[in-house]
């Protein structure tokens, strides 16, 4: 499946097929497996050597299970779509609050990945909800990135591609600067003309993600919007908490 070709429908629909048996079995054998999903015994097992070499399924002897990587997305897919529906109405509440644009993002890989957006600016944003920015252009990212402290390499990761040693010091000091006060900003960074404020939700042992207000660069005003962005990211957090979605740190 690493071909364009391997990515068409017909392809897909048939992965699709053997996951879907391990719905209520742990383990299937290459026949079961062959059998319950219609699929030829050489097709199937193409197609679950690949799998095993992605890491989405486990080959135990003559069985196959769902590999624990699978079961990590679906928690990250419950743990995102939890802090969605925490966060929607307090960014409503934000937007309404400061009139300016309100994004919550998480990190994914080198980007911000924006899972909510609210709001609408005298500028246009190039965001939507699923798109990606580069993170260390914006606001989001790097409140995420400071309160990385649980993972190492991804600060690491970070900074590590910046062209010069100069310019990696510069971001770590920033970085350290974000993490001591709980707010990122950026002026025109990402877009000509705009600025965003930020702050993390959770802590550095702990953080899911991050929100954010954005708007024309005279009208975002970092001390004035700093107790706001941090009072929503916080209310966000203690929802999460309410609702058992978190364990707090400490």
């Amino acid at each position: 499946m690493r071909n364009s070709d391997d990515f068409s429908p017909a392809v897909i629909d048939r992965v699709a097929s053997l996951l879907d048996e391990f719905r209520d079995h742990d383990e299937l054998t290459l026949s079961q497996l062959s059998s319950r999903s219609g699929l030829p015994r050489s097709s199937a097992h193409r197609l679950l050597s690949q799998l095993v070499e992605f890491g989405w399924v486990s080959r135990r002897g003559q069985s196959y299970a769902l590999s624990r990587s699978l079961f990590e997305w679906g928690a990250l897919a419950r743990q995102r779509d939890s802090l969605q529906a925490a966060a929607h109405p307090i960014l409503h509440e934000l937007h309404l609050t400061t009139g300016l644009v309100v994004h919550l993002g998480v990190l994914d890989d080198g980007d911000v990945r924006y899972l909510d957006k609210v709001g609408h600016g005298p500028i246009d944003l190039p965001t939507r909800i699923g798109g990606r920015q580069p993170a260390l252009r914006t606001a989001l990212g790097k409140a995420i990135i400071a309160h990385s402290d649980n993972d190492p390499v991804r600060r690491r990761s970070a900074v590590s591609h910046l062209p010069s040693a100069r310019a990696e010091s510069r971001l770590r000091h920033e970085l350290a600067v974000v993490r001591q006060r709980h707010m990122a900003y950026e002026r025109e960074e990402s877009v000509r003309g705009v600025a965003c404020v930020a702050a993390p939700i959770g802590t550095a042992r702990a953080c899911l993600g991050a929100l954010s207000v954005s708007g024309p660069v005279e009208a975002v005003d970092a001390l004035t919007l700093a107790t706001p962005v941090r009072a929503a990211a916080h209310a966000v957090w203690q929802a999460l908490d309410h609702t058992g979605c978190v364990q707090r740190a400490g």
